[in-house]
């Protein structure tokens, strides 16, 4: 059974620091892409915001503007685990962060709907 697993949310001020993880299991690790999308909870049925992508080497990596310079998303391939470094948070980053899996494709915003493999989520809140 494929599980990807997010940990790391929190509650943090404007400025922080947050390392997201998500642990996979069940899956060929190094044959999958990966990616981080957001969703905030204020707005519960509105399309998740494409946060960064990385791709199997890990040689390729993605991100949003609002995040470019900030985020850093991360892969070891000799393990199992993909991290996404958040620095300089702002409050607008507050969402649930998801993270995916895709063996064909880098996750993006235009692939998001083909998405199948997804965490439960964790939750992120930065205060000003």
């Amino acid at each position: 059974q494929v599980q990807l697993v997010e940990s790391g949310g929190g509650l943090v001020q404007a400025g922080d620091s947050l390392m997201l993880s998500c642990a996979t299991s069940g899956l060929d690790f190094r044959n999958h892409a990966f990616g981080w999308f957001r969703q905030s909870r204020q707005s519960p049925g509105k399309e998740r915001d494409f946060v960064a992508a990385i791709s199997w080497s890990g040689s390729d990596t993605y991100y949003s503007d609002s995040v470019k310079g900030r985020f850093t998303i991360s892969r070891d391939n000799a393990g199992t685990t993909v991290h996404l470094q958040m620095n300089s948070l702002k409050p607008e980053d507050t969402a649930i962060y998801y993270c995916t899996a895709d063996a064909n494709t880098v996750p993006s915003p235009t692939w998001l709907k083909y998405l199948k493999i997804w965490g439960q989520g964790t939750p992120v809140t930065v205060s000003s």
